[in-house]
């Protein structure tokens, strides 16, 4: 009998233990630990995300700034510090040769002087503007090839094509069309960047930084 009990008393006392753990048992939440509505879910903290999402430039609507950082961003994404697989330099992507055109002779300087390439992309404005003056008059507000022809449209073109292309495209009802290198043609960029308010910026001849 005692050996049956030196054997089974341990059991007893572990089975009476694991009874009390299960029983409920009524805990007092804290009022300041209480959830009475809704809550915020914050973001996980030091994870990397993959997102889907289309960039997109900053909308500044079509206003002169806008034109300009519409055209940055699809020259360069907006990169001031940025050289193409051409050469081409800055958030506008300026060669070599148009800078020398207008005054500017230190390539390096140019790409880490954001100020200077803004002043350059004005003035470069100011000289297609002069350039286009004529062309501008005529054709504003007609269409070649299904698409309108804006101030603004024939700016952005000269940009990528140069001012004598655009007239050469404009006078020939659009037949005249050159590619850049990347393919993207004068017709895409009168279409792209079409109807930006681009007034404020004046015509100049030969104008220089």
């Amino acid at each position: 009998m005692r050996k049956w009990m030196r054997y089974t008393s341990p059991l007893i006392v572990a089975f009476i233990l694991l009874s009390y753990a299960f029983m409920p048992t009524e805990v007092e939440v804290p009022e300041a630990l209480k959830v009475t509505k809704p809550t915020p879910v914050l973001f996980p903290q030091n994870k990397t995300v993959f997102s889907t999402a289309i960039v997109a430039p900053p909308f500044l609507g079509s206003t002169y700034n806008g034109f300009k950082e519409a055209l940055a961003f699809k020259e360069s994404q907006g990169n001031y510090f940025t050289i193409n697989t051409l050469g081409y330099l800055g958030k506008y992507q300026f060669g070599i040769g148009t800078l020398q055109l207008l005054g500017v002779y230190d390539a390096t300087s140019f790409l880490n002087d954001p100020q200077l390439q803004e002043k350059v992309f004005q003035t470069n404005i100011a000289r297609n503007k002069w350039i286009l003056r004529r062309d501008i008059k005529r054709f504003d507000g007609l269409w070649i090839k299904g698409v309108q022809v804006t101030e603004s449209g024939m700016l952005a073109a000269a940009h990528l094509a140069g001012a004598g292309n655009v007239k050469k495209y404009l006078r020939s009802n659009g037949r005249y069309d050159v590619k850049d290198a990347y393919g993207t043609d004068i017709a895409a960029y009168i279409r792209k960047f079409s109807g930006y308010d681009v007034s404020k910026i004046s015509a100049k001849r030969n104008p220089k930084i």
